[in-house]
C-alpha cells in the first residue's frame, strides 16, 4: 500500500514535484536510494528481494521518472510478475504491452518527465496527465481517498512558496491521522485493518512505510532527489538527498 501525490506544470520553478511512500513488510530486504551499479543510469530505491523498485529517476538531458502502486481492491489480481520491474522497464523504454501485462498483478504505473507523464494500468488503461495535482495511493489515479485528498491539499499549499520546503514535504508525508469510518473505502480488508491503512504514514506490527521520497524536477535541468527510510514501527534508519 502506497500513496503518491505530484504537481506537474504547477510551479513556475518545479515543472515536476512529486512525493511518496513505500509501504511494504519490514522483513523485506530493501536498498535504499543508489545509482544502480547494472544500470548505471537509474537512481533509486530497490527491492533487493525481486531486483525491481518502486521509483526511480533518469537524470540528464532525457530525464524520466517512473513509480508504482498495487491495486487493494476484492476483484484485484493479486499473483504475478513484480511491479517493480515495470519502473525499470519504463525507464529502460522496454514496458511490456497488450496481453504481456496480464503477467503481472493489479498495478498503477506513472511515467514519463514533467513535458509528457503518462498513467497506465493492468487493464490497458493509457492516458496523458493534465497539468495539475494529482494523487494515487491503491485504488486508481485521483481516486479520492483520504490520505490522497489530504495529500492533493497539502501539496497545494507547499506549492505556494517560490521553493520547495523539503522538510515540510516530508511531514506531509508522515502525517498519520486515522480516516473517518465513514470515509473509508471498501477494499475486502476488515475494518480495523482498512483504519490503520488509512494514514498517509503506515506503522503497524511487521509492515509500513519504508521509505518517504521528495522529487523534484527544476526549471535548470536537474533532479533533486531526497529519501528518507524506516524500520519496524517507523524508526527512522538513514537519508539520502542529491542534486542529479
Amino acid at each position: 500500500m502506497c500513496l503518491i501525490v505530484l504537481a506537474l506544470r504547477a510551479h513556475p520553478r518545479y515543472p515536476l514535484v512529486l512525493l511518496a511512500n513505500r509501504d511494504e513488510a519490514y522483513a523485506r530486504p530493501t536498498e535504499g536510494a543508489h545509482r544502480w551499479v547494472d544500470a548505471p543510469n537509474i537512481f533509486g530505491g530497490r527491492d533487493q528481494e525481486k531486483g525491481g523498485t518502486w521509483l526511480a529517476v533518469v537524470p540528464g538531458t532525457a530525464r524520466r521518472i517512473a513509480a508504482v502502486t498495487n491495486v487493494r481492491h476484492p476483484s484485484a489480481r493479486r499473483v504475478g510478475l513484480s511491479r517493480g520491474a515495470l519502473v525499470r522497464a519504463a525507464l529502460d523504454g522496454t514496458l511490456p504491452e497488450g496481453d504481456a501485462l496480464d503477467a503481472y498483478p493489479a498495478f498503477n504505473l506513472l511515467t514519463g518527465s514533467e513535458t509528457r507523464l503518462e498513467y497506465r494500468n493492468e487493464e490497458g488503461a493509457r492516458h496523458v496527465l493534465e497539468p495539475g495535482i494529482h494523487g494515487l495511493s491503491n485504488a486508481r489515479l485521483d481516486v479520492p481517498w483520504p490520505k490522497v485528498e489530504r495529500a492533493r491539499e497539502g501539496l497545494a499549499q507547499l506549492l505556494r512558496a517560490e521553493t520547495l520546503d523539503f522538510d515540510a514535504a516530508f511531514a506531509l508525508l508522515h502525517e498519520q491521522d486515522v480516516a473517518p469510518d465513514a470515509r473509508l473505502p471498501e477494499t475486502g480488508v476488515p475494518r480495523e485493518l482498512e483504519q490503520r491503512l488509512s494514514p498517509a504514514f503506515i506503522a503497524m506490527q511487521g509492515y509500513g512505510t519504508r521509505a518517504s521520497t521528495v522529487v523534484t524536477f527544476d526549471r535548470d535541468g536537474s533532479i533533486r532527489f531526497a529519501e528518507r527510510t524506516f524500520g519496524e514501527g517507523g524508526a527512522p534508519l538513514a537519508q539520502v538527498e542529491t542534486t542529479l
